[in-house]
């Protein structure tokens, strides 16, 4: 049987750095073209890369992860792709970081079992986590609310120039490409804060 080795490495977002992650795969033997690295949430399985390493895994090859934090933070998704990939493609997953969580060794009941309980605990404390993470950033967000702080875009309001122009284009002196150009802005906002004030007209 030709087994072949795989690495997954995911980051939460583009700007973390997964060179540490890439480095311990590469310490396995793993080629390049065999590592699959997703930069999104681990929310959930729904992920390009991780998709595309699934499509790839027969029985027998490995998969490595660094930390089972970095394949995912949702307790019942982990387990059901442990067990996808362990029992229905019959391939193996080691777990760099944690040497319990290695479906190459312990293939005994006991050792079975260990792993088991040791996969439960971790998946647990994955998901967690996530919520404690989610957690701080709710209290962050409305803390900041409630100083008064603005999230999104700034809402767009019409300056002095834009007055001035509108008025001479409603009043046929000028052309709205004219006035675009004299209020300074570009034509998405003149026309939206046009349709702002004409509508607080209608309403009126």
């Amino acid at each position: 049987m030709n087994i072949k080795k795989f690495g997954y490495v995911r980051v939460s977002s583009k700007d973390q750095n997964e060179g540490r992650q890439i480095a311990s795969m590469r310490e396995q033997g793993i080629e390049e073209r065999d590592i699959f690295l997703d930069k999104q949430s681990g929310k959930d399985f729904n992920r390009e890369k991780y998709q595309a390493l699934k499509q790839c895994l027969r029985e027998g090859d490995i998969l490595y992860i660094h930390s089972l934090d970095r394949f995912g933070r949702n307790k019942d998704e982990i387990l059901n792709e442990w067990q996808e990939i362990t029992k229905q493609i019959k391939a193996d997953i080691v777990v760099l970081d944690m040497p319990l969580l290695d479906t190459t060794k312990y293939k005994d009941s006991m050792g079975t079992f260990i792993s088991d309980l040791v996969l439960q605990i971790l998946s647990w404390m994955a998901q967690e986590e996530r919520e404690r993470i989610r957690k701080r950033q709710r209290e962050g967000i409305d803390v900041a609310l409630k100083k008064g702080t603005q999230f999104g875009r700034p809402k767009t309001v019409p300056t002095n120039e834009f007055y001035q122009a509108y008025y001479k284009w409603k009043s046929g002196v000028m052309t709205a490409t004219t006035a675009i150009k004299l209020a300074g802005m570009k034509r998405t906002t003149f026309y939206k804060l046009v349709k702002d004030i004409e509508g607080q007209g209608e309403e009126a």
